[in-house]
């Protein structure tokens, strides 16, 4: 077996591309760095640093809450979660803190749960 070097990207299964897109572009303030239209389907990617988060509209994979989960880094928490409190977006999990960090978890547009992170200062 091949050892793996990195994550290539992680991604969600949408059912409607641009509801999607409104919901990361705008809510999020993410920039789409590829867009690519596919024979049967859609993908759009966003570069976080040296990681990628894509959103893909492809026969035979559907979105859910129960799948994977990524977790976003926010420097500003309260910040973010007013915001998105403001746009109506549905939480999951209310903000919560554990020893190491502060997060919340959100519903995107097509029903996947989204992680909002922010690590704890180390001493």
């Amino acid at each position: 077996m091949l050892p793996a070097t990195e994550i290539a990207f992680s991604a969600y299964a949408v059912n409607d591309m641009a509801r999607a897109r409104a919901f990361y572009e705008g809510s999020l303030g993410l920039k789409p760095a590829t867009v690519l239209d596919l024979p049967d389907g859609q993908w759009v990617e966003y570069e976080l640093g040296p990681h990628t988060l894509a959103l893909a509209r492809v026969p035979g994979w559907k979105p859910g809450p129960d799948g994977g989960v990524i977790a976003l880094e926010v420097a500003d928490f309260d910040a973010t979660v007013a915001a998105l409190k403001s746009a109506g977006v549905r939480f999951r999990a209310e903000p919560f803190a554990t020893p190491v960090c502060r997060m919340a978890l959100v519903f995107d547009p097509e029903g996947n749960t989204l992680c909002v992170h922010q690590r704890r200062p180390t001493a």
